[in-house]
């Protein structure tokens, strides 16, 4: 299912890339159409939700609350990163690799639990770069890491060992007639990898959406086959009672090519044309949508960008993907809490969330109740709105100066 998820999340629709339109003989066997229009149109509904959800929670990075809690420079990106891995896969999986965080996606890592309480307590990562090339794998425990190869020339089921077991933090000495040496090493108080969960249901955001996705899809290509098609004359034959489907399918293929087309003694062929009914399947699609925006509980913008809508407009459009990051949320501070206990840090995270707003009426109200408020608050709240929150502080210096 993760795999299934991980094609969706590519904008490739494995149900309708698999579609095959078939033609029927007059004795009951199916055989693939290779002359009618087979159109295969992917929609990126799910990669839109996922991207949606997860910018909307963390576009703004995370605020710790004693600043204890980041991990490497670049921690902000791989928050984003494990977390979409957690939606699409159901479960992503973080690595305290001592001064950062590393992200292994579901379909790289295999987690071990413990079979009495469930607790993640050993796992392997495996990769390989081509089938021609060496299998790798790394077994993490609590006490220190393994690495393996597979050699394409080996032979045997458990490969060799490349790296004997060593421990999670090592304390090297460099020296010019010894070189770099590992002489000692530790280990983290509980194990470095911790499970990050993409909803409390513990399962891929797919689910339960993945069939409106195909409907849509479906609907969508057989459409555009349907346009492709009426958009050549149709034919009717008469007297030509022994011709079976795949004979007329090659009759057309005839028509479209050479334009000409042997009808036998007795026989006639008439032209028609016909207006392809679209109505009702737009009416679908459009339905389809909606469900889709409604399920996922996303935003949908198409509802925001006509005419001018007020702060309680939005604030009500956002009520839907706001419960669902909030669900995002949680597992996202089980999965910090994790990472911090390994490192032995205390902190508690916070979110600020990606809205659009009405910047009129937000900044109107801030200065209407700007006299029973600070006046460093409002200043910076006003910037925050205009997206210039970073120079809250500038502009709050050349306030005191002027008021000098």
């Amino acid at each position: 299912m993760a795999q299934i998820a991980d094609d969706y999340d590519r904008h490739r629709n494995r149900t309708i890339c698999d579609f095959q339109k078939l033609l029927y003989t007059v004795s009951g066997k199916a055989v693939p159409d290779a002359y009618g229009a087979n159109y295969k149109l992917s929609s990126n509904f799910f990669n839109r939700f996922v991207t949606q959800e997860v910018q909307f929670l963390l576009g703004n990075g995370v605020q710790w609350e004693n600043g204890t809690g980041q991990l490497g420079e670049d921690f902000d990106t791989r928050i984003q990163e494990i977390a979409k891995d957690a939606l699409v896969h159901g479960v992503a999986f973080g690595f305290v690799n001592y001064d950062h965080l590393d992200v292994f996606s579901f379909l790289e890592f295999a987690p071990l639990y413990d079979e009495e309480n469930g607790a993640l307590r050993a796992g392997v990562r495996f990769w390989q770069v081509d089938p021609t090339k060496p299998l790798r794998a790394t077994l993490y425990e609590e006490d220190g890491y393994t690495d393996y190869i597979w050699n394409t020339k080996s032979k045997g089921e458990f490969g060799s060992i490349l790296n004997q077991k060593r421990s999670y933090t090592q304390t090297v000495r460099t020296s010019i007639a010894d070189g770099t040496m590992i002489y000692d090493g530790d280990n983290y108080p509980t194990f470095p990898i911790v499970p990050m969960w993409g909803n409390p249901h513990r399962q891929s955001e797919i689910l339960g959406i993945r069939e409106q996705i195909d409907a849509y899809d479906l609907i969508k290509s057989g459409f555009c086959n349907t346009v492709d098609e009426a958009s050549y004359i149709y034919w009717t034959l008469q007297n030509n009672g022994g011709v079976d489907d795949i004979d007329l399918a090659q009759f057309i293929e005839r028509i479209k090519t050479v334009h000409a087309a042997n009808v036998p003694d007795a026989g006639k062929a008439e032209a028609h044309t016909i207006e392809a009914p679209y109505q009702s399947r737009e009416a679908l699609l459009d339905r389809l949508r909606a469900d889709l925006y409604e399920d996922y509980m996303a935003l949908d913008t198409k509802n925001l960008a006509s005419g001018a809508v007020t702060a309680t407009q939005i604030r009500a459009a956002y009520e839907p993907i706001n419960s669902k990051a909030d669900q995002l949320e949680y597992c996202l501070h089980d999965f910090l809490d994790g990472i911090n206990a390994v490192r032995g840090v205390a902190d508690q995270a916070t979110f600020t969330r990606s809205m659009l707003v009405n910047v009129q009426e937000e900044i109107t109200s801030l200065v209407s109740a700007g006299q029973y408020l600070d006046p460093s608050y409002v200043t910076e709240k006003i910037m925050t709105i205009l997206g210039d929150a970073d120079k809250a502080d500038e502009v709050l210096k050349q306030m005191d100066a002027d008021d000098l």
